[in-house]
């Protein structure tokens, strides 16, 4: 099983050279960390930041140098800050190759709730509801089920939804799923856990197509 740190770690994999990628607040901002030194990869945050770097080390925050989430961050030689009006022209006009959104629900046709729990406050919607209608390649990182033990891959989301039909993967911390027309589809599974545990914690119809690899992290 893995835990946030595995997760951000295998979604890392799937940057690729001269991609343009959004970074969701939670786990996805983890992935700047892990991404492979011998490529290069521009990360954009809806705030106005592109060419984030890693998170600063202990000591050597910027408070005036923030992403979407109001973290601190680092930038890499050649970064850009401009307006938030600028920043979802960007987004908006789909010049985003991969965005990476966490969520509190995903339903098998690839909807997703990630935004608002009825009953309880909420600042706003933030960026996720442009990221979803604009990009076409979108990762979700998220645990597999609540703190309950109920799944959160479902059939149908519960929750008020951000986008409908719009995830293409999700990495969790027992698997790695593609959303397909007939369903969450088993590509990997996490270290230590098996179909069955996946199956277990699935409620969504959970395609499994032959032997299913660990995945290697």
């Amino acid at each position: 099983m893995l835990d946030k740190i595995g997760i951000a770690k295998r979604i890392a994999q799937e940057v690729q050279d001269g991609y343009y990628v959004n970074l969701g607040i939670g786990i996805p901002t983890l992935v700047a960390n892990y991404v492979r030194e011998d490529i290069e990869v521009e990360f954009q945050s809806e705030n106005g930041v592109l060419g984030m770097g890693p998170f600063p080390f202990d000591g050597e925050e910027d408070a005036d140098i923030i992403n979407a989430g109001k973290q601190t961050i680092t930038t890499l030689p050649g970064a850009s800050f401009f307006d938030s009006a600028t920043s979802f022209s960007m987004i908006r006009g789909q010049h985003v190759d991969l965005t990476i959104l966490g969520a509190m629900e995903v339903s098998e046709n690839g909807d997703i709730a990630n935004w608002k729990i009825p009953g309880k406050m909420v600042k706003g919607m933030g960026g996720a509801m442009d990221l979803v209608a604009s990009a076409e390649n979108i990762i979700v990182a998220m645990m597999h089920t609540n703190r309950a033990g109920a799944s959160k891959l479902l059939k149908r989301c519960s929750l008020p939804l951000t986008g409908v039909n719009c995830v293409k993967k999700v990495v969790t911390n027992l698997a790695v799923l593609e959303v397909t027309e007939n369903g969450f589809k088993l590509l990997e599974r996490a270290p230590g856990v098996s179909v069955e545990d996946i199956q277990n914690a699935t409620e969504g119809e959970l395609i499994i197509d032959g032997e299913i690899p660990e995945m290697k992290i």
